[in-house]
């Protein structure tokens, strides 16, 4: 009897404590969560996340504390969470380029396969720029018929994802540009404002100059047309195959639970549903909203980064600074 007894009790706490796991695990968070932000303070990532964790914090029932930590173009961020344990409960929000160009332009402890993409909630409006009062004008076509007949023509460029594309359509097209390199949008507008250089990429600068038309669009180099230039071309219709599309997503370590990943995209979408979000994203900094589920936009990054490796084997490599 006392037997039977005992084995009863155990198999009731181990039912127990199965309960309280499961429990656990549905119930997630249980305690505050951190965001990280791969940017500085003050630029269009960090913008959006401090109104993401604001609305994040009313559907996850927890406190969502906004970290920035720049570096490497949000590779530091991503180091940092290629070596979080902590399930979830630290994640970040950036942009794809760190993950999908970052490890093929430079050595990283980290790579693709390292994280799980909770969900992409934005699509980026990179651009080539121009400036008002150009000799070409603000075609694209014009600009490449110019630079063709005039060497040393000028390209002010940001990061080597964009180098490398610029390299591969002066390859295409037959140009011999000068490269000017600089640091953000902030190093960029006055160049190009102030006519020093004759054409830029644009991660998201041009959109504050959209209704002054001081800094026009030449290229989209979006899947689509961009949102406020919406009569400039894409790379593609432009006869590049090139898919330089930004998504800033979500990111959580490879081995967060199912339960945990769940929970933050349920709660990602909703902010792509919220008033807030929207109107941070597409009014202020004029980028589309979207909803892009774990799978989906896992496989846009791995469609990506193999569309990368090709560009650079056909260029032999990335381009040497000058």
């Amino acid at each position: 009897m006392k037997m039977k007894l005992l084995g009863t009790a155990v198999l009731s706490a181990a039912m127990a404590v199965g309960v309280a796991g499961q429990v656990q695990a549905d119930d997630f968070p249980t305690k505050p969560l951190t965001l990280v932000v791969g940017w500085g303070a003050g630029g269009s990532t960090d913008i959006q996340a401090r109104v993401l964790a604001n609305v994040l914090e009313e559907e996850l029932g927890q406190p969502v504390n906004v970290v920035n930590q720049p570096g490497a173009g949000g590779g530091v961020a991503l180091a940092r969470l290629a070596n979080s344990t902590d399930e979830g409960y630290t994640f970040v929000f950036g942009t794809s380029m760190t993950i999908t160009f970052g490890p093929l332009s430079t050595e990283t402890t980290y790579g693709l396969d390292d994280f799980r993409y909770v969900a992409g909630v934005t699509l980026g409006q990179s651009a080539i720029v121009t400036g008002e009062d150009r000799p070409f004008g603000d075609s694209w076509e014009d600009l490449v018929a110019y630079a063709q007949e005039n060497p040393g023509t000028s390209y002010a460029n940001q990061t080597a994802l964009d180098r490398m594309i610029i390299e591969y359509i002066a390859q295409r097209e037959g140009l011999d540009l000068r490269i000017v390199p600089t640091s953000g949008g902030a190093g960029m507008a006055p160049l190009i404002l102030s006519g020093d250089v004759d054409f830029a990429y644009s991660g998201g600068t041009h959109s504050g100059y959209a209704e002054t038309g001081e800094m026009p669009v030449l290229l989209s180099l979006a899947e689509d047309r961009l949102v406020a230039y919406p009569d400039a071309p894409t790379l593609q219709e432009a006869g590049y195959d090139i898919n330089a599309a930004e998504i800033r997503v979500a990111m959580v370590p490879k081995d967060t639970p199912d339960a945990h990943v769940e929970r933050l995209a349920e709660a990602l979408k909703a902010a792509t549903q919220d008033e807030r979000f929207i109107e941070v994203t597409e009014e202020r900094i004029l980028m589309p909203v979207t909803w892009m589920p774990e799978e989906e936009v896992t496989q846009t990054l791995r469609d990506q980064v193999e569309g990368y490796k090709a560009l650079l084997e056909e260029l032999g490599g990335l381009p040497e600074d000058e």
